[in-house]
């Protein structure tokens, strides 16, 4: 029995979020919004564009404006159904704020710093990077639980996030004598390509900040972008391996080997043994014309939905409606528990 089970009674919900920041990628669509797409048909999802937790490094507003549009839009092309799920951007709702205050003032310090995506993004000048990038764990955990969230698909590279928001949940719920009222939410990372890698090296993520464009894979990118890149995607000189042992010190291999994966819904074990011995060119050949495939109709109907975007306005206003509609008396409660008159 897990932890929610124990000290939480209430009905289980799904909740996570894209950031608005550049180009949607690769990486986006199989780590996240393609799974949030499987969820929304086993469980209640509420699904967000993270708008505030974009501007924790510097924005441009029009940019930003133009961005969180477009990440809903991707949302609604891949397949999450704003009439079945909830969909809405994270700044409409005011109860990701005033939470994320209220957490700020539970966790501590220590627990921030050890955040490994703080000492990544601030570098070695982290006494210029924003409070609010220092603080964005507490607004993530807000995020959650503002809904009582209790499972949240992330990738790998979110769980160390996950696992603070199930701490500050237990944390509230200890210091104010009020146990299960928050529960502890479970990180759900599944599927092979929950961490897609940069085209350009396979040690690092696949990421829409990366000063190569030929390290990933956006999806606005056309047929003849996509051949390119998967054509000049790094690779080693020997034959595709056929055990997974043999991919120990081969990340572009197995970067590669899980994106096909993903992307065909096969175990990764059955890829293996497909391409075991073949060169890499045979792989990316297939790869290319396999995502080419899976991701035309998804940016075709991107582009459709940005030319009105009065209409995708409307979906993430509705949506902020029924966001509002949950986050609400669970703000009323944690202020009347918090001891705000």
């Amino acid at each position: 029995m897990s932890d929610v089970e124990q000290t939480y009674s209430g009905p289980e919900r799904v909740f996570s979020g894209v950031q608005p920041s550049g180009n949607l990628t690769l990486g986006n669509y199989l780590g996240a919004i393609k799974r949030f797409v499987e969820m929304q048909d086993r469980h209640d999802c509420i699904y967000c564009v993270v708008d505030m937790h974009a501007i924790t490094v510097w924005q441009d507003p029009e940019d930003l404006a133009r961005a969180t549009r477009e990440v809903a839009a991707a949302y609604m092309a891949a397949g999450v159904d704003p009439k079945r799920s909830i969909l809405f951007n994270q700044s409409k709702v005011l109860a990701h704020a005033e939470l994320a205050w209220i957490f700020n003032c539970v966790a501590r310090m220590g627990w921030m710093e050890r955040m490994t995506q703080f000492k990544e993004k601030s570098g070695k000048h982290k006494e210029r990077a924003s409070l609010g990038l220092f603080a964005y764990p507490a607004l993530m955990a807000a995020d959650i639980l503002a809904y009582k969230a209790t499972h949240v698909p992330v990738g790998e590279d979110q769980k160390q996030h996950v696992e603070l928001a199930r701490d500050i949940a237990q944390k509230f719920n200890n210091d104010y004598n009020c146990p299960g009222f928050f529960p502890l939410p479970e990180p759900v990372i599944q599927g092979v390509a929950t961490r897609v890698m940069s085209l350009r090296d396979g040690s690092k993520k696949m990421s829409k900040s990366d000063p190569s464009d030929l390290a990933r894979i956006n999806l606005t990118d056309d047929h003849d972008a996509i051949a390119n890149k998967f054509r000049k995607a790094k690779t080693d000189p020997h034959p595709l391996p056929g055990h997974v042992d043999e991919l120990k010190d081969r990340p572009e291999a197995r970067n590669l080997l899980g994106i096909y994966a993903a992307f065909t819904d096969e175990e990764f074990i059955s890829v293996l043994d497909k391409f075991a011995g073949a060169q890499f060119s045979q792989l990316k050949n297939e790869l290319t014309e396999l995502t080419i495939a899976k991701l035309s109709p998804i940016t075709d109907e991107v582009t459709r939905l940005m030319k009105d975007p009065g209409e995708i306005d409307k979906v993430l206003e509705d949506g902020a409606q029924r966001a509002r509609e949950i986050a609400d008396p669970i703000m009323a409660e944690v202020r009347r528990i918090v001891g705000f008159v």
